[in-house]
């Protein structure tokens, strides 16, 4: 099974990973790593082990922090979910555009809907919020409410 393989060589290479991988099923691994430790294994999965789409990042609010799920797939078929969390604090994490050219339109998404910062993103256009959108709106932080929307939801 080509994902066991991959899952033991990536723990094999980075030790701290022992417990945070897992294979739900076949073609699929689920990674999760710490903030400090993203970067490396990133690299690590893109340059050798063979993950070479980016199909989509995902970010979701989950409170104190902000989720960042990186789905990345390979030739084989299969497809690694690489999760870190950066605070909601101070939302911040390095881009991956280096290694993909058409990921900065995930990363500019996760800065107009969440409002994380991603350094080294390329300059460019926002997306998907228009030019006009006002500063410090992210509608996709779960504590953000339209202009002029009622704080709580009327009883009905």
């Amino acid at each position: 099974m080509e994902e066991e393989k991959t899952v033991n060589e990536l723990v094999g290479e980075f030790p701290f990973l022992d417990g945070a991988v897992r294979v739900p099923r076949a073609r699929r691994i689920f990674v999760t790593v710490p903030l400090d430790r993203f970067q490396s294994v990133f690299r690590r999965l893109v340059e050798a082990k063979g993950f070479t789409y980016l199909t989509t990042i995902t970010g979701l609010d989950t409170g104190e922090t902000f989720t960042l799920l990186y789905h990345l797939a390979a030739e084989n078929g299969v497809v690694c979910t690489l999760g870190t969390s950066v605070p909601r604090a101070n939302p911040e994490i390095e881009s991956v555009s280096r290694f993909f050219n058409g990921g900065d339109i995930y990363e500019r998404e996760l800065v107009d809907l969440l409002g994380i910062r991603v350094n080294g993103l390329p300059k460019g256009n926002r997306y998907p919020l228009p030019d006009d959108w006002p500063a410090n709106q992210y509608p996709l932080r779960k504590d953000w409410r339209p202009e002029g929307a009622p704080a709580e939801p009327a009883e009905e």
